[in-house]
């Protein structure tokens, strides 16, 4: 069987992510979509610790901690203590933090209609169907006992 990067899942969902992310920058006044996680998770005024943020995003800690002192750096976010666990922070948007937010969410349904336009609501439905098992798939698979390490 010869491996062809055009008839594998994985290429090609991670080559439109590619171009949705490059999408979606071109329409942002400023910065990229990096923080685009982070936006959304805090837009409707909550507030959130940096694991739930990490957490939520699939990403490392060390990442998420990198995007937030950028964004603290840029002014988008405040970080207060958690009333609940004195060794955490509470990470919430600043005023110019809810305004990128609210540009990234802009940008990202623009681009959304612009990728979806050509699909029909029932290919729509289909996709996102389709879509969703794939994540729960995977998401399952992460979940699982990693194979022990070959040394």
């Amino acid at each position: 069987m010869t491996y062809r990067r055009e008839d594998s899942a994985g290429y090609l969902v991670n080559w439109a992510g590619r171009l949705f992310t490059r999408a979606v920058e071109r329409r942002l006044v400023s910065g990229g979509a990096g923080p685009m996680p982070v936006y959304f998770a805090l837009r409707n005024g909550c507030t959130m610790t940096q694991r739930d943020l990490a957490v939520g995003a699939s990403v490392e800690q060390p990442t998420m901690a990198n995007t937030l002192n950028r964004m603290e750096r840029d002014g988008l976010i405040l970080r207060q203590p958690d009333p609940d666990d004195g060794r955490s922070m509470l990470i919430a948007l600043t005023p110019l933090g809810h305004e990128r937010a609210r540009q990234a969410l802009d940008a990202a349904m623009t681009v959304n209609a612009l990728a979806l336009g050509g699909l029909s609501e029932a290919e729509r439905e289909q996709l996102f169907a389709l879509l969703r098992r794939v994540i729960a798939a995977l998401d399952a698979d992460s979940t699982e006992t990693p194979p022990p390490r070959l040394e």
